[in-house]
């Protein structure tokens, strides 16, 4: 899938591009808008980025995990090489003890992620500042088409970039997801 990011200060014409996106075939799960106003963006019916993925949780948390992997790893190798395995207790407390690094460096990743700003839209810092609102929405290449014809009815809307978007079977899984939510 590709993403392609939209530079807008009117969320009235963002509600219209949505819905016309929407009737075109492309899910809402696949649209999203990005706002310092997001009191302005619900009242909109707009379907935003969470606050959890406006922060670089899930990236700082990745880059935890390639801390901690060898760590553990070497905690693991360690107690091998030391012969403390060959111990009552064997290998538990060490492959225990391995988990716990693990886990600790993805949270701390995690927590300073909470911190800072998702680096996906680091670049767009300064369009939000401004009180503008970015528009992306994620497309399969067969999709292509429908958005371009869909913008080109929209003069208003800057094009801001492309870049990679939710893997397919994100998007499925949240569109299950919502089905099943409203069959509630």
């Amino acid at each position: 899938m590709n993403r392609h990011f939209y530079i807008s200060d009117n969320l009235d014409d963002l509600e219209t591009v949505e819905s016309e996106l929407e009737a075109s075939g492309i899910s809402t799960e696949q649209i999203h808008v990005l706002s310092d106003r997001d009191a302005d963006v619900e009242q909109h019916h707009l379907h935003d980025v969470n606050s959890l993925m406006k922060q670089d949780v899930v990236h700082s948390g990745e880059i935890g995990a390639v801390i901690g992997i060898p760590l553990a790893a070497l905690v693991l190798l360690g107690a091998y090489l030391a012969g403390w395995t060959e111990s009552a207790a064997g290998w538990v407390p060490f492959i225990f003890l391995a988990i716990v690094i693990l886990g600790f460096c993805i949270w701390e990743g995690g927590f300073f992620g909470i911190q800072v700003p998702n680096a996906h839209f680091s670049n767009l810092k300064k369009t939000l500042r401004d009180g503008e609102h970015i528009f992306f929405v994620d497309v399969e290449p067969a999709q292509e088409t429908v958005l371009d014809r869909v913008i080109s009815h929209h003069p208003q809307l800057q094009l801001a970039g492309t870049g990679a978007a939710a893997p397919h079977w994100v998007v499925a899984w949240l569109q299950k997801w919502h089905q099943f939510k409203r069959t509630i």
